[in-house]
């Protein structure tokens, strides 16, 4: 039942009836009435004034006065200028609470339905999300990707799409190699259990260890060549180029792109390690994939059909060898795609990646999640991956996104102060637990593994929704301590309402008052609570809307209206001291479902809710 639908059909009747004119369906505006008139949806008269060929207020009395004689779900009216603000009838609100309440799933589009709109076809929507490097563990940055992406995949898979979550793992390249050459030089054969350390965290170490002593090597060769007359700048180059250590690791790139067995055994050893570091940090996230590809197979892929668009004249060689692609009549420039040694770019790594995707899946939308840095990159590979003949090529997204930083500064993997996912987690579940120490402990027969639980629910809940609630595009400070606060537009002020109705109906419960499948009579119901169904009814729109905007911010401010409004009705009206048996049964429905919306909304950012808190 949509109660917007129903009117806006019978306003079409109207402009017909009186004006004897079919009007298109954008020409009928509905929405919500200001708080200062009264009136529950309005409409907007200015577009139909010609036909009627009176003043507006004369044409919104006219269409007022039949939608009040022709349809049964507007009790009355009032006119403000060139506005008719329409007042519905409590048995509309009453059926429309009983339509939330039959569907457990309220407000998502189901896949039959996504189907019919679609000439039968459910779309299939890949989403690219994490792209970890397996140098170093998981930082901040990587937080709001993964964060984003897993929200992103419940908010498309929510209107109606088959969704594939997938990952690419940076697993090859010269930064790569630095920690493997730091681990052979100064590992002594250490491992994650011989350390106790997380198999990323370990790695990470020996990265941070390569660039420490590929500095110091860096600083000896420049003051070396300075005191031999070079200039600052070209002796710093020179130096750079001519450490020892890097170029060790370059001897070792070499060798495992040519497959040498002992660089690709000790390859397959450490990254063993950071994939099973990684997989712990994505399950205290809360995110997987259902597919994971790995760039040490994909680049292969990808210099076979930049070979292949060279030989269709799509692309071309230049004399050094090196294989270009030209763009300056899409308005941009040339773009390398395979260097002179025939050794791959980022480009065409994604080129490769894209070609598998291909054959994997049928897909029909492809969304990359990646920072706004790569903007440029991804205006690239969309012409690319069009002219080498992927029909969702010119239409894929970039969903682009701004940098986290903290209160305290940037973060820099190589000098080894970036922010670690594991320690951000553990830090917000800590905190979590002890801010809500006091509430837990008024919670009789809580066991301790209870308070954990509920300290990890609070804690990911403040971490996710700090980070989700902020547009997406934009910059942004994370502040561990406003994200945990019990009020304001945070997580645990949305989890601890959740919490609160789900405590009120166990209360009716144990009194033995059933909550009912249907409401059934005619009764009145007030502002507050109409407001409440009101907005309960937004969620399907706030969920399409996140859709087409790929936008996990609209779904946690909806999530954060919602709340407020409930508890403004809490603040005023009891639910289980209602005036009577019939206002309370109502209220007990109308709060079971506000707790339901929480859920499902809640769901769709990565972000459980507790039972009780």
């Amino acid at each position: 039942m949509n109660i917007e639908a129903a009117i806006s059909s019978s306003v079409h009747s109207a402009i017909k009836e009186l004006y004897g004119q079919e009007v298109p369906e954008k020409m009928v505006q509905l929405s919500k009435t200001r708080s200062e008139f009264e009136g529950n949806l309005t409409l907007v008269v200015f577009p139909f004034v010609k036909m009627s060929r009176k003043r507006p207020e004369e044409t919104a009395q006219e269409i007022g006065e039949y939608l009040k004689q022709n349809d049964v779900n507007i009790s009355d009216y009032n006119v403000v200028k060139g506005f008719l603000n329409l007042t519905i009838a409590p048995a509309s609100w009453i059926a429309l609470l009983n339509h939330i309440n039959a569907d457990e799933k309220f407000g998502y589009v189901s896949a039959e339905r996504k189907a019919a709109e679609n000439d039968g076809k459910q779309p299939l929507v890949m989403i690219e999300y994490s792209s970890p490097n397996t140098n170093k563990p998981l930082h901040l940055g990587h937080v709001r990707n993964n964060l984003l992406g897993w929200s992103l995949a419940q908010i498309m898979e929510a209107n109606g799409n088959r969704v594939v979550k997938t990952n690419i793992v940076n697993d090859r390249g010269i930064h790569i190699c630095k920690s493997m050459l730091a681990w052979l030089k100064w590992g002594n054969g250490e491992t994650p259990e011989s350390s106790g350390k997380k198999g990323d965290h370990l790695i990470g170490d020996y990265y941070v260890a390569f660039d420490k002593h590929y500095r110091e090597e860096v600083a000896a060769l420049k003051a070396q060549y300075t005191t031999e007359g070079m200039d600052e700048e070209s002796a710093e180059k020179k130096a750079k180029d001519e450490a020892p250590l890097i170029r060790e690791a370059h001897e070792m790139l070499v060798k495992w792109e040519q497959g040498d067995p002992e660089v690709r055994a000790l390859w397959e050893k450490m990254n063993s390690w950071v994939y099973a570091g990684f997989d712990e940090t994505y399950r205290a996230l809360g995110v997987s994939f259902d597919k994971i590809y790995y760039e040490s197979n994909t680049y292969l892929e990808g210099k076979k059909k930049v070979e292949e668009g060279l030989a269709k004249g799509l692309f071309y060689r230049k004399d050094d060898n090196s294989v270009w692609a030209d763009l300056t009549a899409d308005g941009l420039d040339q773009k390398l795609l395979l260097r002179s040694d025939g050794t791959s770019v980022y480009m065409t790594q994604d080129i490769g990646t894209a070609d598998l995707r291909f054959r994997d899946y049928p897909i029909d939308k492809m969304i990359y999640v990646v920072g706004n840095e790569q903007n440029y990159h991804f205006q690239v590979l969309s012409i690319l991956l069009d002219r080498l003949g992927f029909k969702w090529g010119k239409d894929l997204v970039h969903f682009s996104y701004g940098m986290v930083e903290l209160p305290n500064g940037k973060m820099k993997s190589r000098e080894g102060t970036v922010v670690d996912a594991d320690d951000l987690v553990a830090t917000m579940i800590a905190d979590a637990k002890m801010l809500s120490e006091d509430k837990v402990n008024k919670l009789e027969g809580i066991s301790e593994e209870e308070k954990n639980e509920i300290a990890r629910i609070v804690g990911m809940g403040a971490l996710k929704y700090f980070i989700l609630k902020v547009d997406a595009r934009k910059n942004m400070l994370f502040n561990p301590e406003e994200s945990i606060d019990f009020n304001g537009n945070t997580g645990p002020f949305i989890q601890y309402t959740h919490a609160r109705i789900r405590s009120i109906l166990r209360k009716a419960a144990a009194e033995g008052i059933e909550v009912p499948e249907t409401l059934t009579g005619d009764f009145e119901v007030n502002e507050k609570e109409i407001a409440l169904i009101q907005k309960m009814n937004e969620f399907g729109a706030a969920v399409e809307q996140a859709g087409k905007d790929y936008s996990p911010s609209g779904i946690a401010n909806y999530c954060y209206e919602l709340t407020k409004e409930f508890n403004q009705f809490y603040h005023d009206y009891s639910i289980l001291n209602a005036e009577s048996t019939e206002q309370k049964t109502f209220r007990l429905v109308l709060a079971k479902n506000v707790a339901k919306i929480i859920r499902n909304g809640m769901a769709l950012l990565g972000i459980e809710v507790p039972e009780r808190m």
